[in-house]
């Protein structure tokens, strides 16, 4: 009998906003809560939660708002910087977001009385996504409708930009190939970008429209992941540039595609928000379906914990987390 992967979430934290974007950070930040960042209609907020998956003495999950900045306009992306650390005195905490006036914002906080941000300007079109260098926290890469890549110092000055031929949606920086940037396009097209020669080095075709995510696997830097249309599409960069596998999942449209950070055949998909309910998915490339279906009222954004197979997502005035096996 096949068991039903149908599931409500394991844990939820209220939030005082609606939730568009949910981001945990990626880098060890030497503290034994995980930070987690997210945005809504007028604020972004700082936080650390502990699941007691990881904590035999917390029940479910302990979770504490440490800072909430106003930022006045609907928060569209949020970016972690690796120079972000709990274990110093005092504290940084430090991040980007990008938002619905076409800007990019970046936050520095002492979580006391150090509070600064600094506007980054220069697209003319709605931001798709936003990464931190990973190594050094020196750079901020950026996609926008506007069709351009656009590589940014922590000043605000542009040191890099490259003309798409379709609106950017999502940008990638691994933290082992960090002279590497990957670009993926709306058009179906994926491209790598030497960032020395500042030149395309290779490309990958979905030959399917619109492609609205795409993501590189942080265990495996050969795997690559997208949804386009109604389709999961994965890569292996060695072995060609169409796709090795790929799958229909949603039949609203597929929106967000997210391998997790801990197993290289392990990913997350959501469906398209603003219908009554999105359906968010965890698939294992070993498995013919879906391991996990978890239903989301107007769902948005999709983060993978650091260290642990769960998953947050965004909804109404809350933060869902999924929990799944290895």
């Amino acid at each position: 009998m096949k068991q039903d992967a149908t599931r409500n979430a394991a844990y939820t934290v209220d939030c005082e906003d609606y939730v568009h974007v949910v981001e945990f950070n990626p880098f060890e930040s030497g503290d034994l809560g995980n930070l987690i960042a997210y945005g809504g209609n007028n604020y972004v907020v700082i936080g650390t939660c502990t699941f007691q998956e990881e904590e035999a003495d917390v029940e479910g999950i302990q979770y504490k708002t440490l800072r909430t900045f106003h930022h006045g306009v609907r928060v569209d992306g949020i970016a972690w910087s690796p120079e972000t650390r709990l274990d110093t005195l005092p504290p940084v905490i430090k991040f980007c977001t990008s938002a619905a006036d076409m800007r990019i914002r970046l936050f520095t906080s002492d979580l006391q009385d150090k509070n600064e941000y600094k506007v980054l300007e220069g697209h003319s079109d709605f931001i798709n996504g936003l990464v931190f260098d990973p190594k050094e926290g020196q750079e901020i890469a950026s996609v926008s409708d506007d069709h351009t890549c656009r590589i940014w110092d922590l000043e605000g000055v542009q040191t890099a930009h490259f003309a798409l031929r379709s609106p950017g949606m999502s940008v990638c920086w691994h933290p082992e190939e960090t002279y590497k940037l990957m670009v993926a396009e709306k058009n179906g097209t994926i491209r790598f970008y030497d960032l020395i020669a500042q030149q395309a080095i290779l490309s990958l075709e979905s030959e399917q429209m619109p492609l609205m995510s795409a993501h590189w696997c942080l265990k495996n830097t050969f795997k690559v992941g997208a949804v386009a249309g109604n389709d999961w599409l994965i890569w292996d960069i060695t072995q060609s540039s169409y796709p090795q596998e790929k799958r229909p999942i949603h039949l609203d449209r597929a929106f967000l595609f997210r391998w997790s950070t801990i197993n290289e055949n392990l990913f997350a998909t959501t469906g398209y928000p603003g219908k009554m309910t999105s359906q968010f998915q965890i698939h294992h490339l070993g498995h013919p379906q879906p391991i996990l279906i978890g239903c989301v009222p107007v769902g948005s954004g999709l983060s993978w914990h650091r260290t642990l197979p769960l998953c947050a997502v965004g909804g109404d005035h809350k933060l869902l987390f999924w929990v799944t096996e290895m």
